[in-house]
């Protein structure tokens, strides 16, 4: 698995090197209007997009983790992390995120809007700017708490919420505003009421009445149907789970994330390509992978194996992330793509699959870095995924 992985972010960085030696200065212009959020599905080039879309904050981010990288792994002409200064990069691609509001129809996704900022108070916890954002962005989830539901939602409440409530703890944290935490926990105790099946699987979206805060309905919006299982959503599961634990040390949410992931491993097919849905037929085909969903749950095994309390279990999902990298790497690794990852699924019943996301992508990359924070012997011993930064910015290196 690590040589493919060598070899696949090494060839990629030097496609992205041929096409252009540096970074143009129309990066720091570009957030203003467009960003980029999935690819088209021949030629794998970024569709842009106005800010105002749940996913703006991931390129920014991502910027950020590939300073991450350059600050592991150090530069080198093998992974030529010099090409650009990515801590200023991430910096000034972020701008265009601060003047979103809750007028902007982000709704409860603001969470993710905030990833970079919080990335910012990570390498410098005295930035105001990073702390106004994140405070601001937690106030607007606040604001969409309903204590008759016990949820942040937009009409409905979906399995994806569990990743935006980290923006809560953090400006608890930074304000002493202990109502932030406990609207979080209220989120996260009735979507572990509701949203978990009893084997583990999950719903994406649950519907509730607003007077009584009873259920409604329990649906899917971008899965095969109303009773299967969406990968991403169940991904999203398996890392808020685990985030929740790390943050309150509630062992309930530690036994739930548990439980999302081993449905999530147990159920993958036999060639251990995450599929778009667990439940969508193999016939009549295609039923397409999701690159997305497998790159968000890497990461929340790893952060689950973090929390874990024993070495077997710790070990068990290790084993898991990295088995699902290497299988989705040798799927959806596609050097002449501006995407690293191919084969995302944005929403099948839209018709829009087979294409780069640029959140599969950002988490792709902490992947990698993560598994060299965790010591992880072959990310340690030769720092793989150094190559990464080249065709993450091949879309913007082209000519």
């Amino acid at each position: 698995m690590a040589t493919l992985l060598r070899a696949a972010f090494d060839f990629a960085f030097k496609q992205a090197l041929m096409r252009r030696n540096k970074v143009p200065q129309r990066l720091r212009l570009f957030f203003a209007h467009s960003i980029p959020q999935y690819t088209d599905t021949s030629a794998g080039d970024w569709q842009d997009f106005s800010p105002n879309t749940w996913t703006s904050g991931f390129y920014p981010a991502t910027l950020y983790a590939l300073n991450a990288r350059q600050q592991l792994c150090g530069s080198t002409p093998a992974n030529a992390l010099s090409v650009a200064d990515w801590l200023d990069l991430g910096r000034s691609s972020s701008d265009a995120l601060l003047s979103l509001n809750a007028n902007n129809g982000l709704g409860h996704d603001v969470g993710f809007i905030s990833y970079p900022f919080a990335e910012e108070l990570a390498v410098n916890p005295n930035n105001q700017t990073a702390i106004n954002a994140v405070n601001n962005f937690a106030t607007m989830l606040a604001a969409r708490f309903d204590p008759i539901v016990g949820c942040t939602r937009n009409f409905t409440v979906i399995i994806d919420n569990m990743m935006n409530l980290e923006v809560l703890f953090q400006s608890a944290a930074l304000t002493g505003n202990s109502t932030l935490r406990e609207i979080a926990i209220s989120h996260a105790n009735t979507t572990m009421k509701n949203h978990i099946r009893t084997d583990g699987s999950t719903w994406h979206v649950v519907e509730y009445n607003s007077t009584t805060g009873a259920v409604i309905k329990k649906r899917t919006s971008q899965g095969f149907s109303d009773n299967s299982t969406w990968s991403r959503g169940q991904a999203w599961a398996v890392y808020g789970f685990a985030n929740m634990y790390k943050y309150t040390n509630d062992s309930d949410y530690l036994t739930t994330a548990r439980k999302v992931a081993t449905y999530f491993l147990t159920n993958l097919p036999s060639d251990g390509i995450v599929p778009w849905d667990f439940n969508a037929p193999l016939t009549p085909p295609p039923r397409p992978a999701d690159s997305s969903a497998a790159a968000i749950v890497v990461n929340g095994l790893l952060l689950l194996a973090q929390q874990e309390t024993t070495a077997a279990l710790k070990q068990q999902w290790i084993d898991g992330a990295t088995g699902v990298l290497n299988n989705i790497t040798t799927l959806a690794w596609k050097p002449s793509w501006q995407s690293l990852l191919s084969n995302g699924t944005v929403n099948w019943p839209a018709n829009n699959f087979l294409t780069g996301i640029v959140y599969g992508d950002y988490y792709y990359i902490r992947a990698g870095n993560q598994l060299v924070t965790m010591d992880w012997h072959p990310a340690r011993q030769r720092c793989y995924f150094h190559s990464i930064s080249g065709t993450c910015l091949s879309w913007i290196i082209a000519a």
